[in-house]
Parts: C-alpha cells; structure tokens; sequence
C-alpha cells in the first residue's frame, strides 16, 4: 500500500500509470476535479474508449468502498498493510 502512496514519485509505475493514478485520485479526493488538460492527456493516451472504461472501474471501486465501509462488511484481506 505504501507504494501507491508515492505513486508520483516510485520509479515502479510507468507514465502511463502514472496518469491513470492520477485520474483515480481527481476522482476520488474530495476537493478534486478532473481538469480539462488532464482529460485531454487522457484521451490521448488511452483513447476516448479506454477513458470511459477507466472511468468506470474508478467509479466501480469507490462505490464498493463506500457501499462497503457503510455497511460495516470487512476486508477480506486481499491486500497487505
């Protein structure tokens, strides 16, 4: 987990994964947005296609935490601390 932390300085992600973290986080950081250079360089990168994809699966991740954390359903431990 703590190298997701520092995603925008590990040398373990690539550019590109960079960016998708990136949208994550403007997603998902209450007092964020998706700007529209941000956007752009998405599209460009991943295509108009795999941005609404990756939309997506940020959007799926954030209900099922909220949806999770709500109903008090625990981690299955899937993830190491």
């Amino acid at each position: 987990m703590a190298v997701v932390d520092d995603w925008q300085t590990s040398d373990l992600f690539t550019p590109r994964e960079r960016l998708a973290l990136e949208y994550a986080d403007a997603m998902t950081v209450t007092g964020r947005e998706t700007t529209d250079e941000l956007f752009a360089r998405l599209v460009n990168e991943f295509g108009e296609d795999g941005v609404v994809e990756l939309t997506e699966v940020i959007a799926w991740e954030n209900a099922s935490s909220k949806f999770n954390r709500a109903l008090r359903i625990p981690s299955q431990g899937l993830w190491k601390k």
